[in-house]
């Protein structure tokens, strides 16, 4: 299922979005990128989802396009759906964490041809909802979805009209959570923050405060490490619980994040998509990357460029032979 799915105060939240990391951002697929699908050049267009964690995979990328491999590089921020699009027509050359459309997949891979799969990213993606871990300790049965209706009074907020407030991301994000809302029966209204940058303001102020809150959020994602969160336990998830969008009444699944290249390129695309196949690293080597960005502050290339350094016998596993 898709992380659609969803990414401080407003010094983080402003760095984020300007580093092409704010959920929810306009739809760019129709401003692709003069590089992407160019025949014969060493130039690569990269798809940049709008959460940290996309970004952080995209900068260590395109720094070692650049400097290791002598390819420019161009970026295009997409929402997630779309960029399938985008993919498909050769407007970008590669998505690097997907969190899983099956029916974009169907359509593009299985039945045009258009676009290929490139490989798992070695993330594993999960999407759930999260109380703050203070809240849970005050009240462990919390973390059963069967006892949300007891606590709606203490999420409520004046955005969710009476009842209890379920906080989402981004309404681009893919999320199950509306139908969940509905078919589990529960007291609460899904209210959007707009996006992941918000969201993580909105969180860390519920946190300063030690204000209760439930919120849809996902793993990996640096913000633990600043905010604990616990997650409530919905119904189990069983393969194909959740086909049906309207009547879904599970969790979300654990997904392992893909890469997707558009057809083309994935055959002619020489050294680059031979690398972009090979790029694969852990939620930590993400975690960290995303937090100097978020945290630290630093551009997405100073990231880069700091992990590279530390990490070579890493990446050096990556490159063409």
């Amino acid at each position: 299922m898709a992380r659609t799915r969803l990414a401080a105060l407003a010094a983080a939240a402003a760095v984020t979005a300007t580093a092409l990391t704010g959920c929810g951002a306009a739809d760019m697929t129709r401003q692709a990128s003069p590089y992407a699908d160019a025949k014969g050049s060493r130039t690569v267009t990269l798809s940049v989802q709008s959460w940290v964690g996309a970004q952080a995979n995209v900068a260590v990328a395109q720094y070692l396009l650049e400097h290791e491999l002598g390819y420019r590089v161009d970026t295009v921020q997409i929402d997630e759906v779309p960029a399938w699009d985008a993919l498909s027509q050769g407007r970008v050359d590669a998505i690097l964490e997907d969190w899983g459309h099956p029916d974009q997949e169907k359509r593009y891979v299985y039945d045009k041809a258009t676009i290929k799969p490139g490989g798992e990213l070695g993330v594993t993606g999960h999407i759930g909802w999260f109380v703050p871990t203070y809240f849970a300790e005050a009240h462990p049965d919390v973390t059963d979805w069967k006892n949300l209706n007891k606590y709606a009074n203490d999420f409520r907020t004046a955005e969710s009209g009476g009842k209890g407030q379920l906080m989402d991301g981004s309404p681009s994000y893919v999320t199950n959570d509306k139908a969940l809302v509905k078919n589990l029966g529960l007291d609460y209204q899904v209210v959007f923050a707009g996006s992941e940058a918000a969201q993580i303001t909105q969180i860390k102020q519920f946190a300063k405060e030690k204000k209760p809150f439930l919120s849809y959020w996902y793993k990996p994602q640096w913000l633990f490490e600043k905010v604990p969160m616990t997650e409530v336990k919905l119904p189990e998830h069983q393969e194909g619980c959740d086909a049906d969008t309207e009547k879904v009444a599970c969790a979300y699944p654990h997904t392992p994040l893909r890469k997707f290249l558009n057809a083309r390129f994935a055959d002619g695309g020489g050294d680059a998509a031979a690398f972009l196949k090979k790029f694969r690293w852990t939620t930590d080597m993400q975690n960290d990357v995303s937090l100097m960005i978020a945290e630290e502050k630093l551009a997405p290339q100073e990231a880069a460029a700091r992990w590279v350094k530390e990490n070579e016998a890493t990446w050096r596993t990556w490159l063409p032979s």
